[in-house]
């Protein structure tokens, strides 16, 4: 009974063992389903399928799920708040887990100034013009935080270019992709246990 009274009332609850949490940036809706924008939705779905994580309890104003990555708890995270405001949702996790994102949180997004299906892991950086980082960095108070960018490719001539991030993939490029979404999710479990350098060089020249 008393450990009982403990679990209900008085022991540690599950959420506060929280290490570290993963968030993949997108919008959500059939509508903007496997977009450009959505590169960071694609690449921690594939992370969650890989170790059995469940994303469906939907809390912070995302859909999450727990689980354990190479020995650390984690949480990962797809904000529903749409692009342009994703910092609110995180912020709201990190203040709840008391989570320190310049050490315990990772962001995984699309970015147009790379080739599609190319990688660029970093420790920190500014939002280079992407307003989903943009949100994180002003509701975060930093911009020291580690991200696994997913190339999606210059505009195309004649796009605006919310229409060209919001638009799909050529059927030729989606192979492309989808490997890029895998090897982005393998980036993202790797940077729970090594250190930024040596992700880096893993992941950043593989074409």
């Amino acid at each position: 009974m008393l450990q009982w009274i403990k679990e209900k009332f008085g022991g540690k609850k599950e959420e506060e063992t929280i290490m570290y949490i993963i968030a993949g940036l997108g919008n959500p809706g059939r509508k903007y389903a496997h977009t450009r924008h959505n590169a960071g939705y694609e690449a921690i779905d594939r992370l969650a399928d890989q170790y059995g994580i469940r994303i469906e309890t939907e809390k912070f104003r995302a859909l999450t799920g727990t689980g354990v990555i190479n020995g650390q708890k984690v949480l990962l995270l797809k904000p529903l708040t749409y692009m342009n405001a994703s910092g609110e949702s995180v912020r709201a996790a990190c203040d709840f887990y008391k989570i320190n994102p310049e050490e315990d949180f990772l962001v995984l997004y699309d970015d147009i100034s790379l080739p599609p299906g190319q990688l660029r892991v970093r420790a920190k950086g500014s939002a280079g013009g992407h307003n989903g980082i943009k949100s994180l960095i002003a509701h975060l108070g930093t911009q020291n935080f580690a991200r696994v960018k997913i190339g999606v490719g210059e505009k195309l001539q004649g796009y605006e270019l919310v229409d060209y991030v919001l638009g799909h993939f050529p059927e030729e490029e989606w192979t492309t992709m989808t490997d890029a979404f895998s090897r982005a999710a393998e980036a993202a479990a790797m940077l729970l246990t090594e250190d930024v350098q040596t992700v880096m060089n893993l992941f950043n020249a593989h074409l």
